[in-house]
């Protein structure tokens, strides 16, 4: 782990640390099933941050004024929300072009959230793809 990723971890409350560990835990075994190498786990804007180099950054944080919810940021001028939409409608929680919102505790649909976290490490190679390939 990153050094500086790893001292965030250490700033968050025990059900957000689970939450957002099992988090970067999908997205390190999804790049790895997607045989993606050289993943880059940094910190952004002050949140881990996980960079392929054949896509799109993904983010993810808790934050203190909304203490029962996380979120996973994908970068808003990209097609990912908006296919994430169209494939999964409401079995997710949208903020605007720009997250996935979840609940500290919510039974989270991995299968779903393992595709779009897929499709975001994969950008690049797949966004002139209608609905990205999927």
């Amino acid at each position: 782990m990153d050094l500086n990723v790893q001292r965030k971890f250490k700033t968050y409350p025990k059900d957000a640390f689970i939450a957002l560990m099992a988090t970067r835990k999908l997205i390190i075994k999804t790049a790895k099933d997607d045989g993606i190498n050289g993943l880059t786990e940094t910190l952004k804007w002050g949140e881990p941050s996980y960079i392929s180099s054949i896509g799109s950054t993904i983010r993810f944080d808790w934050k203190e004024k909304t203490p029962q919810q996380y979120y996973i940021y994908f970068h808003c001028q990209t097609k990912l929300i908006a296919c994430f939409k169209e494939l999964y409608g409401d079995i997710f929680v949208y903020d605007g072009n720009r997250a996935i919102v979840f609940k500290l505790g919510q039974e989270i649909p991995i299968n779903a959230l393992t595709h779009c976290i897929s499709l975001a490490l994969r950008y690049k190679k797949i966004k002139h793809v209608n609905l990205l390939g999927a």
